[in-house]
């Protein structure tokens, strides 16, 4: 029977089963920590390159061509850069917090991937062990409290140097993550309903035979666009806005203080395209097909890693072209598009997975037909609520004048406000006013 069934099925499907911490010791730990910050940072240095190249080609423009062969060691020269530059410390910072802010951002960035499952059990030095460092039953919970630590490195550092315009950088980056981690967070959700947890390793078992991906897509497009405004990259980098406030938290900052920061930034792309491959993409699963290769189990052993980096690359990819593509928004649209848009489609796809999932429970025929009513009125409210939105003063009504200066400087309209018309409106040009005057009195002329 089993040879029969070997014949039937000569592929192995993914095992599904949470990962197996029974082996593991103190040192198998080290090691595997010691590999995520190592493959953290290479990961970051060839990001560098793979960045600068992939614009370069996208703008039509050269990348970084100097530094080694097709400029492979630019980030290696950036790098020495940031450690033998010179390093500042303004008098009026607050110095204990000014050197620790960074760190805090740094220590966050790194501890992400602690929780990601890069693989599944495998035989290191006669030991089983899972190519993850660790697992908890709310392993995507500590995911997002160790992003919302990392906030308090941006904040401080912007308060701490006592100075206007990275503070002001601070307070955008703040909000921005506070409104982008909600819809984050609820487009997580779903899947925590349809996967039954919360344990990471769980979630990718629980991706066979279909990615939640492709299953939950409103909620996967929803993280797309929120883990773009999460990691401050264009077009949503408003809280460094260089052309307005200079570069943002990290304005008084330099040498390897900044470049903690700096490799903060680019690890943070890496976590949440890890997060995104784990949640939605199947995790370390093999893609679609490689499964049905008979005499090759892709999905068993050191396979698994390789599959994982390549999906994560995949989501860095998609940001970088992104980058060279959009321009940045305003600060308006920004947070219009944050709570008008992604919270209130993350939250009606939520009832609608809810809903789903209690029909599921007393169902069990015609279940496509279910889901396909349920999509039906998820577009129904879609519609709606897009409807909902638009103005409803006639267009022959003029818009609402309000006074820039009021509050003593001067303020950009807001959609629906308008300008009041200038003072020069109406006024004959300089030169002709001058010469009727002198025309008409050539007394004060002469006086003159």
């Amino acid at each position: 029977m089993s040879s029969l069934a070997l014949t039937v099925l000569p592929f192995a499907p993914p095992t599904t089963a949470p990962a197996d911490f029974s082996e593991e010791t103190w040192w198998l730990s080290l090691i595997k920590a010691l590999f995520i910050v190592l493959f953290l940072i290479t990961s970051v240095i060839m990001a560098l390159w793979v960045e600068r190249r992939g614009l370069g080609r996208m703008q039509t423009r050269p990348g970084p061509n100097v530094a080694g062969p097709l400029g492979l060691f630019q980030a290696f020269a950036d790098a020495v850069k940031l450690l033998f530059k010179e390093d500042i410390w303004t008098d009026k910072a607050e110095k204990f917090i000014y050197f620790l802010a960074p760190a805090i951002s740094a220590f966050s960035a790194f501890m992400v991937l602690a929780v990601i499952p890069m693989g599944p059990n495998v035989n290191m030095f006669g030991r089983s062990t899972p190519l993850q460092l660790a697992d908890t039953p709310i392993a995507v919970l500590y995911i997002l409290a160790i992003a919302s630590l990392g906030l308090y490195g941006t904040v401080l550092g912007g308060w701490s140097t006592r100075s206007t315009l990275p503070l002001l950088g601070s307070v955008r980056s703040a909000a921005q993550v506070i409104s982008y981690e909600l819809s984050m967070g609820l487009s997580l959700v779903s899947v925590f309903l349809v996967s039954g947890s919360m344990s990471t390793s769980e979630i990718v078992g629980a991706q066979y035979p279909v990615w939640w991906g492709f299953a939950l897509l409103p909620a996967f497009i929803v993280y797309l666009i929120s883990m773009v405004g999460e990691v401050n990259r264009l077009p949503f980098d408003l809280p460094e806005a260089e052309g307005e406030l200079v570069a943002g938290h990290m304005t008084e900052y330099s040498s390897m203080k900044f470049g903690w920061y700096y490799l903060s930034e680019y690890i943070n792309m890496f976590n949440v395209s890890a997060v995104a491959t784990t949640v939605f993409f199947g995790g370390w699963h093999a893609p679609f097909g490689l499964s049905l290769i008979p005499g090759i189990d892709f999905n068993a052993g050191w396979w698994g890693l390789l599959w994982f980096t390549l999906k994560m690359w995949f989501f860095f990819s998609l940001m970088v072209w992104v980058r060279g593509t959009l321009l940045r928004f305003r600060y308006d649209q920004f947070m219009k598009l944050g709570w008008k848009v992604l919270i209130p489609i993350s939250l009606v796809w939520l009832i609608i997975v809810a809903v789903l999932q209690g029909v599921r429970m007393w169902v069990t025929d015609s279940l496509l037909v279910i889901t396909g009513g349920i999509v039906a009125i998820f577009l129904v409210i879609m519609i709606i609520l897009w409807l909902a939105d638009k103005p409803t003063k006639d267009e022959d009504e003029p818009a609402e004048a309000f006074d820039p200066f009021a509050g003593g400087y001067p303020i950009p309209p807001l959609p629906g406000q308008q300008l009041p018309p200038s003072p020069r409106a109406g006024r004959e040009p300089v030169g002709v006013t001058t010469t009727a005057k002198a025309a008409t009195d050539p007394k004060e002329d002469s006086d003159e």
